[in-house]
């Protein structure tokens, strides 16, 4: 462990190691190991989904055991983050063994390992951890019956998995946005009582996907595919609920929500309540339908997406700290 082996005095030779430790071991991984991951197909139903196919697909792998690598090399571990970050390779298992697989794994499976991930990231946060909600927005706090707290937490890990996975499927919109919404996660916990530890794995994180994007950037050269974006929202929703107040989730997340959230909305309403010309001329994921129907290019997405989460965070971040001094 580097944080106690480098004297307290050279602590600025930590923070850089780490920054350039932290780029460098994803870069390098993805790099060397990219002709081991399988390949893509092309997904029938994408909207050109067949330009996808030949390329290494599942790099999730690569990614989240780089993101392993680097906190237990850097970061002073606790029992909870070993748990944390178990979970996050478990669920970015699930995913690379779909992306493996010769066909696609039903819902029915995958939904059961997201409900035992999110059972487990919800549990183990309540031991860890009060059952306080804090709603930062309105200057109030909750201390909820433990029981009621997992259920609401099992809710928001298992569709922040669900919403970034479903807003994988443009080069660079999944990884741009994540950083986005950690970065804003990052800002908050600088000035706020939180774990020094889970901050470094937040930026971590933010270093990964960096590095992902090298490759990521349209035209992409690999694809994170279920293996990344599927522990990415695993991620995201661990850090909402150790920020406090999970409803933040919302707003450093909302292209996210949007993108993918619609998207599982309108099937969940054609599906369960039987609303066949629901959202009929809306096609999902939104980013579909800003490519398809407003002939937005990968580019404009991605960079337009990007703009407005960070205007939306930027004014989260601004109305936080002011409401904080």
């Amino acid at each position: 462990m580097l944080k106690h082996i480098i004297p307290a005095a050279y602590e600025g030779i930590y923070y850089g190691l780490f920054m350039l430790v932290g780029f460098l071991i994803p870069f390098l991984l993805l790099r060397i190991f990219k002709n081991i991951l399988p390949r893509d197909k092309g997904r029938e139903f994408a909207l050109n989904g067949k330009l996808s196919e030949g390329k290494p697909r599942g790099a999730g792998l690569l990614m989240m055991t780089s993101l392993v690598f680097v906190a237990a090399l850097f970061v002073p571990m606790t029992l909870e983050l070993i748990i944390y970050l178990g979970f996050i390779y478990l669920e970015m298992m699930s995913g690379y063994l779909d992306d493996i697989s010769t066909s696609s794994w039903g819902r029915l499976k995958k939904g059961l390992i997201d409900l035992v991930v999110s059972v487990g990231i919800s549990t183990a946060y309540c031991l860890y951890n009060s059952g306080r909600i804090t709603l930062m927005l309105f200057g109030v706090s909750y201390d909820l019956p433990i029981a009621v707290y997992i259920v609401l937490a099992t809710a928001l890990v298992w569709g922040a998995i669900n919403v970034t996975n479903c807003s994988d499927g443009v080069d660079g919109l999944c990884g741009s946005l994540s950083i986005i919404s950690l970065a804003t996660v990052f800002v908050l916990m600088l000035n706020m009582d939180a774990d020094d530890e889970f901050r470094l794995i937040i930026l971590s994180a933010i270093l990964m996907l960096t590095a992902y994007l090298w490759y990521n950037t349209s035209p992409s050269l690999m694809l994170m595919g279920d293996a990344g974006s599927r522990a990415i929202g695993v991620l995201l929703a661990i850090s909402a609920m150790k920020l406090g107040d999970p409803i933040l989730f919302i707003f450093f997340a909302f292209m996210l929500i949007i993108d993918g959230g619609l998207s599982l909305f309108k099937i969940s309403c054609i599906k369960f309540l039987k609303m066949n010309g629901f959202m009929k001329n809306i096609r999902t994921p939104i980013h579909d339908h800003m490519r398809k129907n407003r002939g937005y290019s990968d580019t404009q997405v991605v960079v337009r997406f990007s703009i407005i989460q960070g205007i939306i965070s930027l004014a989260l971040i601004g109305f936080l700290l002011s409401v904080a001094y």
